[in-house]
């Protein structure tokens, strides 16, 4: 089954039937998930910000000390890929079959899904991450790699709940991010995000949403705060390639209404996609 995919799939820059796309089993993206990944929007075609996502890719393979096809190569899977219209272009890469010789046979996957049907807001309970970088530095950290077992099991665990995802909190509960998507929130109309010091995915749509924010006068603030920042701020919002900016309604037992500030940020984002891609 290959829900939401649309067109063909690239392996290694091969066109394949999506029912037949496979990685080995003796792969260690498979086996240990090791690897990294890229999710970028195509809007009619046009994918916004593919080189900084490249960027972001080209680092999380250096953290993890596997070679890249060159950047040419992967600029046209991904360009040619986008031509299917609106959607998420995917790119994956693998491990390979050597855990002592990164890449070794490995397999770089690039297929465009689509958008899925998406509510207009979303509700958010609070986890603790003990899985999280938070500050700390180690191999990987910075890295988007293929191993979000534990940021998966945190959205079941919130939904099992009746929350639709979960925003997660590092040591003396300080804000980080969700489980796919940055954090903000606004308070007395200044929009305040966790900082990359504590090691939150450094977000090209949270990048992207602080551009919009100082190019409509909204001011900012990024740094670490504790959850008693956010619980007591009068909206709040989620950033991510494929939810764009979204109004959150709850938060743990918390009630919140989609604000103006959320609303005109979300309008500033799209005007900057819009003059980038045309």
């Amino acid at each position: 089954m290959t829900p939401r995919t649309i067109g063909s799939v690239l392996m290694n820059g091969v066109i394949t039937d999506p029912a037949d796309a496979a990685v080995s089993v003796f792969d260690i993206g498979f086996q240990r998930g090791y690897g990294c990944f890229e999710a970028m929007r195509s809007y009619g075609g046009d994918i916004f910000r593919l080189d900084d996502h490249l960027d972001r890719l080209q680092r999380s393979a250096d953290h993890l000390r596997i070679e890249l096809p060159t950047r040419s190569v992967l600029r046209s899977w991904c360009t040619d890929t986008a031509t299917g219209g609106d959607g998420v272009i995917r790119v994956y890469v693998t491990g390979g079959l050597d855990a002592s010789v990164p890449g070794t046979g490995n397999v770089t996957v690039v297929y465009l899904e689509s958008v899925p049907v998406l509510p207009q807001f979303v509700r958010l309970d609070l986890l603790d991450a003990p899985w999280h970088a938070d500050g700390h530095v180690s191999e990987l950290t910075g890295a988007k790699t293929l191993s979000y077992g534990p940021n998966l099991a945190a959205t079941i665990e919130a939904r099992s709940k009746g929350f639709d995802d979960a925003a997660l909190l590092g040591s003396g509960s300080v804000v980080l991010e969700g489980t796919t998507f940055s954090l903000g929130w606004v308070t007395d109309g200044v929009l305040f995000t966790p900082g990359l010091e504590s090691q939150i995915l450094e977000s090209i749509t949270r990048r992207a949403t602080l551009e919009a924010a100082d190019r409509i006068g909204v001011e900012t603030s990024v740094g670490r705060f504790r959850s008693e920042a956010l619980l007591g701020s009068d909206e709040v919002l989620v950033m991510s390639t494929v939810r764009e900016i979204m109004p959150v309604i709850a938060v743990a037992d918390v009630s919140f209404e989609p604000g103006v500030v959320t609303e005109r940020l979300s309008h500033a984002f799209g005007e900057l996609v819009h003059e980038e891609i045309s």
